[in-house]
């Protein structure tokens, strides 16, 4: 059973080749790294509040501001306000926002798929439910 030092080794070490995977990819779009979160979290998840979308992105409403402004000007992302509740404002990916969004999860779907080429089906299943399980504590 490997010891909780080799555990953060190994979850550092992947979380860096990650990273790193992941600056490379985006250095192509001509789009900032958080740009890019802020189109996978509306691409997997739909139109959200300003509020919602800040927490799903572990950001403060301020600086998700900023950023939505700019995939705004970037015809990416629309904002609309919310019948009823003028004060919220719900956020939702333009088609050019989903065909970037598609682009960008179809490299994730390939690095997944390579990354697990030789895990069997229920190697995947413990890995997801381990994930499922780690992402829940945060």
């Amino acid at each position: 059973m490997p010891h909780l030092t080799e555990l953060n080794n190994l979850i550092t070490e992947f979380y860096d080749k990650m990273s790193s995977w992941e600056m490379s990819v985006v250095k192509e779009t001509g789009y900032s790294l958080a740009q890019i979160h802020t189109l996978e979290v509306l691409g997997s998840h739909g139109a959200m509040r300003m509020k919602e979308l800040a927490n799903r992105l572990g950001i403060t409403t301020g600086t998700l501001t900023v950023q939505v402004e700019k995939l705004v000007q970037a015809g990416l992302i629309e904002r609309r306000t919310i019948e009823g509740d003028r004060r919220s404002v719900l956020v939702d990916l333009t088609e050019q926002g989903q065909d970037v969004y598609r682009q960008h999860n179809a490299l994730h779907l390939t690095l997944t798929q390579d990354l697990t080429r030789h895990f069997t089906q229920e190697q995947r299943e413990q890995l997801a439910s381990m994930l499922a399980s780690m992402n829940h504590e945060f």
